[in-house]
């Protein structure tokens, strides 16, 4: 015949597998945020690799619309004969 367990017991296995459970769950979220942090510092490198920063892509589409206005002021310009 087997002994009841006393309430204590219960108790301790309880707590246990609770607390364990929770360690898991802390341990599977400290490697999912350790990978974002590393994901976040390659996207960081490569941000600047791949797309034009605004700036510089205003500046461009400006030096643009210059030549463009000086090549219709010279059409203008033009005479036909």
């Amino acid at each position: 015949m087997s002994t009841p367990m006393a309430p204590q017991d219960l108790m301790n296995l309880i707590g246990g597998i609770a607390l364990s459970a929770l360690g898991w769950f802390a341990r599977e979220m400290w490697s999912a945020m350790t990978a974002l942090k590393t994901d976040l510092a390659k996207l960081r490198e490569d941000i600047p690799k791949t797309y034009v920063p605004k700036d510089d892509y205003r500046e461009d589409v400006r030096q643009m619309n210059e030549m463009l206005g000086k090549i219709f002021d010279k059409l203008d310009k033009k005479v036909d004969r």
